[in-house]
């Protein structure tokens, strides 16, 4: 991914077993921390998608404002390029400044 992965291992970690809690052995922690890269993408994909969802909203409730009978302000424009460009902005997806009308 490029920068250091944002999820960690906090031990102990446990097997439930019907025996009760057996923690894990130390290849079973190999195991668990090789798959922590997969999940942190997959975390970042299912954010991504998130915060484009919220986005779109916020742009459908503006949709009125784009109608051929109203004259959209400058304001409103600014706002609706602003929530476009949202998945452009540095700290995306993980940290967003959600524009204001």
């Amino acid at each position: 991914m490029g920068k250091e992965n944002i999820m960690s291992v906090t031990r102990p970690l446990y097997n439930a077993t019907a025996n009760g809690n057996v923690e894990f052995t130390e290849a079973e922690y190999a195991e668990y921390e090789a798959s922590l890269p997969q999940v942190e993408v997959s975390y970042q994909e299912h954010l991504k998608r998130t915060v484009r969802a919220e986005r779109d909203v916020k742009l459908a409730e503006t949709d009125w404002t784009a109608s051929t009978d109203v004259t959209m302000t400058a304001e409103m424009t600014a706002y609706r390029q602003a929530l476009r460009d949202v998945p452009a902005q540095a700290g995306f997806p993980n940290t967003i400044d959600w524009p204001e009308v």
